[in-house]
């Protein structure tokens, strides 16, 4: 039920802040690859979707090490999968949100390699959201080990192929470093 909210909301919101439902060219082709295109972030999934999937992941595992460390000082207290599952969405459907706002566009475009972002479309972001649902998801059913390095893999893969990765995206958005914009480009 949190995931249909959840869904429910980023679309009402997306819809406000007038964003597309689908990418402009109304080609059907459920993903883009080509992150130098205007293409980027406007089908279902693209390479970024795999970060929406880390996010999944990093907020199952801080999740689970605030169980841990409250439950040390409040044995009673619980914290459930399913609360931390609630959190994430909330916390992924405000990203979301924010990603896609004037603002955010506009400090992708400047500090980032992602100079023809022009925001997400409605249905990519709520693939966005089922990615992270996933990933936690994912978190809570295996092995903490196949987790990590599912993870690590994600980077890695992304960083190889697109230059880029959420450990990246997320230095450029607050730091922005000219000598990784520089290696980014094509």
């Amino acid at each position: 039920m949190p995931l249909v909210i959840s869904l429910f909301a980023l679309i009402i919101a997306l819809n406000l802040l007038g964003r597309h439902w689908w990418c402009q060219c109304h080609s059907l082709v459920p993903w883009s690859f080509d992150i130098w295109s205007l293409h980027n972030s406007q089908h279902l999934v693209d390479w970024y979707s795999l970060t929406h999937l880390l996010h999944g992941l990093l907020f199952y595992f801080l999740f689970w090490c605030f169980g841990r460390f409250a439950h040390k000082f409040t044995p009673n207290l619980p914290f459930s999968t399913k609360i931390g599952f609630t959190i994430a969405l909330i916390i992924e459907l405000v990203w979301e949100i924010a990603e896609n706002s004037p603002f955010i566009i506009e400090r992708y475009r400047a500090a980032t390699m992602a100079l023809n972002y022009y925001g997400d479309s409605i249905l990519n972001s709520s693939f966005d959201l089922l990615a992270c649902a996933l990933g936690y998801t994912l978190a809570a059913r295996t092995s903490t080990r196949l987790a990590v390095g599912l993870a690590i893999f994600i980077e890695i893969f992304l960083l190889a192929v697109i230059r880029d990765n959420l450990t990246l995206n997320i230095v450029m958005l607050l730091f922005p470093l000219e000598f990784i914009k520089a290696w980014q480009k094509p």
